[in-house]
């Protein structure tokens, strides 16, 4: 079972009753220390392929050091920080290991320890084939640039392949955070969603971002989907959902640098196509932070 919200009430001090004329100023409500063991999980939106510099091993998980799990761990103050993201992983990659090239990653899940007092997670995007859909997306959609070859191609015969590859991930996250329950049962875990990646409205940018209106419509409804499924999960789990898509609305890849979070198919800053840069990660670390700290729950009666 997922933790109940009453292992986050610290007791509230007593005072003791001592008669006096007059009532003294009321006792300052004690903070909740921070957490200290902290180990993020997750895929290439959490490890941060080529955004300098790499670190952690096997290297083929092209984990960065200025990844969003590192900044949450330094904004926080944290003493024992462990990233094990890596490249490519899937739900699968959470609970058994990984093979990447010059190594494989041990099965995520053994960076917890019962003692884990926060872990963040970010995963579901290559259950559904998010490197496959940017490679046939990008091949299709230019043949039809007023088109939508690319919808056309997944909703063929009347069913929308990609909704219902949404479908099917969601019980295999519904299981990852249960088995992290398992392992760490006393931490929050922060489930954490996919930034913007392409215009909120409007057409799109092609041929920068060479999708076609008609498919700048369907994929960003594509990535609202996952991240709905990925909200519902995490709620039905006691988990904690980190909206990072409404913040990062108009700073998409169609933005110029120095503005977008997420780099196209040919990035203009350090980073792997489709895939945040190192402002991105700054800005999501940043909006994780903040959901640690709103959420942090306070001592109370």
């Amino acid at each position: 079972m997922r933790r109940s919200p009453a292992r986050w009430v610290a007791p509230l001090l007593l005072a003791t009753a001592i008669p006096i004329a007059t009532a003294g100023p009321a006792a300052a409500e004690p903070e909740q220390a921070p957490a200290q063991r902290y180990v993020a999980l997750g895929d290439s939106y959490a490890a941060g392929p080529l955004v300098p510099i790499p670190t952690g091993e096997p290297a083929g998980c092209l984990r960065s050091d200025r990844n969003y799990p590192s900044v949450v761990a330094q904004d926080l103050g944290v003493t024992d920080f462990r990233d094990v993201s890596c490249s490519g992983a899937t739900t699968e990659n959470i609970t058994g290991p990984q093979s990447v090239p010059l190594g494989k990653n041990p099965p995520q899940l053994d960076a917890l320890a019962p003692d884990t007092q926060l872990v963040t997670i970010s995963i579901g995007g290559n259950d559904i084939g998010f490197g496959d859909i940017v490679t046939e997306c990008a091949t299709r959609s230019p043949l039809q640039p007023t088109g939508s070859a690319c919808k056309d191609h997944y909703t063929a015969g009347g069913t929308d392949q990609l909704a219902q590859r949404i479908d099917e991930a969601a019980p295999k996250v519904a299981r990852v955070i249960a088995a992290i329950d398992e392992r760490s049962p006393d931490a929050r875990v922060l489930l954490v969603g996919y930034p913007a990646i392409l215009p909120d409205e409007g057409p799109g940018c092609f041929p920068v971002v060479p999708f076609s209106p008609g498919d700048v419509d369907y994929l960003r409804g594509v990535e609202k989907k996952l991240n709905a499924m990925l909200a519902d999960e995490a709620a039905g789990a006691g988990a904690e959902f980190v909206d990072t898509y409404t913040p990062s609305i108009g700073h998409d890849a169609c933005q110029p640098p120095g503005t977008k979070w997420v780099e196209g198919l040919v990035p203009t800053a350090p980073a792997a196509p489709v895939h945040p840069n190192a402002l991105g990660m700054k800005e999501i670390g940043g909006i994780v932070v903040d959901a640690v700290g709103e959420s942090a729950p306070r001592a109370a009666a």
